[in-house]
């Protein structure tokens, strides 16, 4: 069985940001724990009638409050990640693209997480890096943090 889900990697630049991972480190990124224990980033299966953008949008602001307005995504970034996992003794084969997203919520903005999230965190690309569950997402993060250095 196919699934599609889209998202996004969600960084902050200078400091601030609420809740943060209190390294110095001027650029961190969001991370959101679920609540069966692992972290990663917002997304979520695509809608009927949904584009992959939209999907990502949608969660972004489900997930963790962030409307498209505090948003802004960067053209000419897009992941996409694969795997395969069972559910009810079914295999699943799942594709994941996630684009990149700069918040523009102010510094003493919080996050408002779902019901299907614990916690959340702002985290430098190192602490990131330690505390990403899969290493799919760890891979989107280092082409995410290439991806900035370059501009």
């Amino acid at each position: 069985m196919e699934e599609k889900s889209c998202g996004a990697v969600i960084f902050r630049s200078g400091s601030g940001g609420g809740r943060d991972g209190g390294d110095g480190t001027k650029r961190k990124y969001l991370l959101l724990k679920y609540g069966w224990g692992h972290w990663g980033f917002v997304k979520g299966h695509v809608e009927k009638g949904e584009d992959c953008m939209q999907t990502a949008k949608r969660e972004a602001e489900e997930e963790a409050g962030l409307a498209e307005g505090w948003l802004r995504f960067l053209p000419g970034f897009g992941e996409r990640i694969d795997y395969f996992y069972t559910m009810g003794g079914e295999k699943m084969h799942k594709e994941v693209t996630y684009f990149l997203a700069e918040c523009l919520l102010p510094a003493d903005g919080e996050v408002k997480l779902s019901g299907e999230h614990t916690d959340y965190a702002w985290l430098s690309r190192d602490n990131a890096m330690k505390t990403l569950t899969y290493g799919n997402d760890r891979k989107v993060l280092g082409r995410a943090e290439e991806f900035l250095n370059k501009k």
